[in-house]
């Protein structure tokens, strides 16, 4: 599929950055050869690409050369969508209050030609609507090639409603609305989501939580950065299971555009199952934030001169700042920390401290269950070095006096492809001899691995950790379930069956969590 008419670059273009190297990128693209091995010879084949709604008509065109010389032999006539602008790929987060839930998705219409909304309510009772924000881009807000030069796309407008003042634990109803302004309605199809439950209520309540996810073409066709082929696994086992699950968090690496604008496109279709249901909480990595003299803390450029732009217009977080994208969620008997890694996290930064004031206002009576996440290894992995020690030794030292002060339960990471967990552990030392069940006193923060949603996987370091109880370089997801105050349930569950490879249990009760540890204590006072 191909969205130009010449594989000749205008004088003055930057570099190319991938094959097949012509200078409209393909939004996917197959040899002709893949289904008739004797194309060479006959000039006959057959291929099926799946198509989606992206705002735009599409032409098929044939190239000769391969991807390394590409040279344009024809182009089909255009293919039409019978309404390219219509609203698409619902993707619900929490908004900054917990009875609130925000809607943001994708459409082809500006303000100037359509007012978009939200038509929700409880199910089976009266609707209203509510006004929805819309943000978009220009080829000058990236940062570097391909963004901003091959792989630029127009994005279309982003929407975004505020759903607000939910009844807690119920189920809502809800469509995506244009109108415009000759009085005619544009809708989308009926979604349904559940509202969250009041902080601290004592629930079943499921939480999933995976990163460097990325894409795939379901048409088996190819596409600029195709290297997560676990990613449709993840996504299939999620809508599978659905129904038992009540949030989603995608910690970094989300898409692995890398760049090529087209493919958020593609990554919401992906995942709009999931994302039209239950919130779907996103975290920065790498392949989302970094390019290089932009302020990022990593001066690389493996978000393709997107620099964070994509992220944070194309998902809602409920962060103070989006573009420094740290923030605190609450759901039920869960706070969430999650951390910005591609942002200065030592101590002393802006972030620091906002990590800190996310720890330290956690009521642990109602939110027993504290999590922190973020997309780099700021704790343990045994993978890569032969002291174990990949990943950011700075973050560690910087973040695990937090963790350990505040008492956190788990710490999960990405951007390592694999999965492993590690014992409660503090300064490099195990402080809890027991391996599929803990009770008592949190004395050290149990440090997951969560890394292999989809993209290539990574291999672990030949040392064999003394505080690592659980390594597997393959697909998966972790599933937390709290069944009340006092008992949670990790499970780590493979993307190839859904089964589960690995699981611990914690039961403790509040005296547990208030109770002195090392470093890890209230001040007293001998006063009486």
């Amino acid at each position: 599929m191909y969205d130009g008419s010449s594989s000749t670059c205008p004088p003055g273009d930057e570099p190319r950055q991938q094959a097949p190297y012509i200078c409209s990128a393909p939004i996917k693209y197959m040899f002709a050869n893949e289904s008739n091995s004797g194309y060479s010879k006959t000039g006959k084949t057959s291929l099926k690409f799946q198509l989606i709604n992206q705002r735009a008509d599409f032409s098929f065109a044939l190239f000769s050369g391969g991807l390394s010389n590409p040279k344009l032999l024809a182009v089909s006539n255009i293919i039409n969508f019978a309404n390219p602008k219509a609203p698409l790929y619902p993707r619900l987060s929490q908004g900054k209050s917990w009875n609130e839930m925000t809607v943001t998705w994708t459409s082809g219409y500006n303000v100037i030609e359509a007012v978009p909304f939200v038509e929700w309510g409880l199910k089976g009772e009266s609707q209203t609507q509510s006004p929805a924000g819309t943000l978009t881009f220009k080829r000058n807000s990236m940062c570097g090639p391909p963004a901003r030069t091959v792989g630029w796309r127009d994005p279309g407008f982003i929407h975004t409603s505020f759903l607000k003042e939910l009844w807690p634990n119920s189920l809502y109803t809800y469509k995506l609305g244009h109108r415009l302004f000759n009085g005619t309605y544009i809708w989308s199809k009926s979604y349904n989501f559940k509202s969250s439950p009041y902080p601290g209520q004592d629930s079943l309540q499921r939480v999933v939580i995976f990163g460097d996810m990325g894409k795939a073409e379901r048409d088996g066709s190819n596409e600029y950065s195709n290297y997560q082929p676990g990613s449709l696994n993840t996504t299939d086992q999620l809508i599978k299971d659905l129904d038992n699950i009540d949030i989603v968090f995608h910690i970094g690496d989300i898409t692995y555009a890398n760049g090529y604008i087209s493919q958020w496109d593609q990554f919401t279709s992906q995942v709009e199952p999931i994302a039209s249901t239950v919130p779907y909480m996103i975290a920065s990595g790498n392949h989302e934030r970094d390019a290089p003299g932009t302020g990022s803390f990593y001066d690389s450029n493996d978000s393709g001169g997107e620099c964070g732009v994509l992220a944070e217009t194309m998902f809602y977080v409920p962060a103070e700042n989006r573009a420094k994208f740290w923030y605190s969620t609450d759901y039920g008997m869960f706070r969430f920390c999650v951390a910005d890694s591609e942002h200065d996290w030592r101590e002393g930064s802006e972030q620091y401290k906002s990590i800190e004031n996310c720890l330290a206002t956690a009521d642990r009576q109602k939110q027993p269950w504290l999590i922190f996440i973020a997309h780099r290894v700021l704790g343990y992995s045994s993978t890569y070095w032969e002291d174990g020690s990949f990943g950011e030794p700075m973050g560690r030292e910087s973040l695990q006096k937090l963790w350990q002060k505040y008492k956190v339960d788990m710490a999960f990471f990405g951007h390592v492809h694999n999965y492993e967990r590690t014992c409660p552990i503090y300064q490099n030392q195990c402080v809890n001899t027991e391996r599929s069940h803990y009770s008592g006193t949190v004395n050290g923060t149990i440090n997951v691995i969560v890394g292999g949603g989809g993209s290539h996987l990574s291999d672990f370091g030949p040392v064999q950790t003394s505080w690592s109880l659980y390594k597997d370089s393959d697909f998966g997801f972790v599933k937390l379930t709290a069944f009340d105050h006092s008992s949670l349930l990790l499970e780590y569950k493979k993307s190839s069956d859904g089964k589960v490879y690995d699981s611990f249990t914690i039961s403790r009760d509040y005296r547990d969590v208030l109770a002195c540890v090392h470093d890890g204590c209230e001040p007293v006072t001998l006063a009486s």
